[in-house]
């Protein structure tokens, strides 16, 4: 089987050759694959390493954020040309054994509300991840990757830069391309290459945990070979990832490579799509015959409605939960962390306005340790 090999004590930086932490067309592939051939790609955590199994929160402030997802690829799959849908399915994911979660001030969904730094260390094995962080807690795993794309094109970069620079004009959330910390680290792609944290068109960090073993991603291409790279491995995760992480794992991601010939072009496919024919995960946690919920609606704390927020409906949704766990003998950051790894977020209603609802649900069994 051919594949890409990384030395997991070295950092992406020290070993540029084994992938890449932008998107850019210029970024040169590894290895060519034919159609229906299988490649495994070795994948570093989301944090490149730079949080190990000895980490505690003060090595937060030394972390280089602009290396966040250290990618493995490129990956040319011949034939692969713009206008082709690429058909990439998941054959198997594979954990390390130790994984993270975390919360990271500035970031997250509750960002302004959640400052204080928490650092879970997990162990992986027979299907569960568990934590002396977490007393109690076990979430079983269905491991998929956080990030798989294909490399835009030199139009899309373009576009894509200006469409994000003018929402940061307007006050959103948006990171410039910057080439602190950028691999590679010269050259077009380090100066115009796009960050990794926001998904595209292009596929990136959706972060859609469906995509577990037999899972297979749909992507429009825009350039020669399409470009694949893949990382960001999470063991476990909450629809929602609401405190920016999941259990945050290195991996062997196996996958395999069809190219539908002309399908985007023809049905205009502009964004990643998904399928699957087999259970995501134990239909027991899919589908949870005994769970506990909370209810969010666009109510704010002091009683303001702003009708059809569904952010809003989120947020208090997972409040809720939060204050649901506490009330069982959690602190506000392990409840946080459990929201994050193990609550799904689901949109039970859109049509009863003014008040939107968003459900969070938690299977028993996680609290079953």
């Amino acid at each position: 089987m051919k594949g890409i090999h990384i030395d997991r004590k070295r950092h992406l930086a020290d070993d540029p050759k084994t992938g890449h932490n932008r998107w850019h067309p210029d970024i040169a592939p590894l290895i060519e694959v034919d159609e229906g051939e299988e490649v495994a790609l070795e994948t570093r955590n989301a944090l490149d390493g730079y949080l190990t199994s000895g980490s505690t929160v003060a090595d937060f402030v030394s972390l280089p954020l602009g290396a966040i997802h250290p990618l493995t690829g490129p990956v040319l799959v011949k034939g692969a040309r713009p206008g082709d849908l690429l058909e990439i399915e998941f054959v198997d994911i594979v954990p390390e054994r130790w994984a993270f979660s975390a919360i990271m001030p500035g970031l997250g969904f509750l960002r302004d509300v959640m400052t204080t730094p928490f650092l879970v260390h997990w162990t992986l094995a027979d299907g569960w991840a568990t934590s002396e962080q977490l007393p109690g807690i076990r979430v079983p795993g269905a491991p998929f990757m956080g990030v798989s794309g294909v490399a835009p094109s030199r139009q899309q970069v373009e576009a894509w830069t200006r469409r994000e620079a003018e929402l940061a004009q307007r006050g959103g959330f948006a990171l410039p391309p910057d080439r602190v910390d950028a691999v590679p680290s010269s050259g077009t792609a380090a100066t115009h290459g796009l960050r990794t944290l926001p998904p595209r068109e292009n596929g990136g960090n959706f972060d859609v945990k469906h995509l577990s073993k037999g899972g297979k991603l749909l992507l429009p291409v825009s350039v020669e070979g399409a470009l694949f790279s893949t990382g960001d491995a999470h063991f476990a995760q909450g629809d929602g990832e609401v405190c920016v992480t999941a259990v945050e794992m290195g991996s062997t991601c196996i996958v395999r490579f069809r190219v539908r010939r002309g399908e985007a072009e023809r049905q205009n496919i502009r964004w990643p799509r998904f399928e699957r024919s087999s259970y995501f995960i134990d239909p027991r946690y899919a589908a949870p015959e005994r769970f506990i919920a909370t209810m969010g609606m666009p109510v704010t704390p002091d009683g303001v409605n702003d009708g059809e927020n569904l952010n809003l409906a989120c947020r208090n949704a997972i409040l809720n939960m939060m204050a649901l766990l506490q009330d069982r003998g959690f602190s506000r950051e392990q409840a946080y962390v459990i929201c994050s790894v193990a609550v799904d977020l689901r949109i039970s209603n859109v049509v009863d306005l003014p008040n939107v609802v968003v459900s969070a649900l938690l299977p028993d069994a996680i609290l079953s340790a």
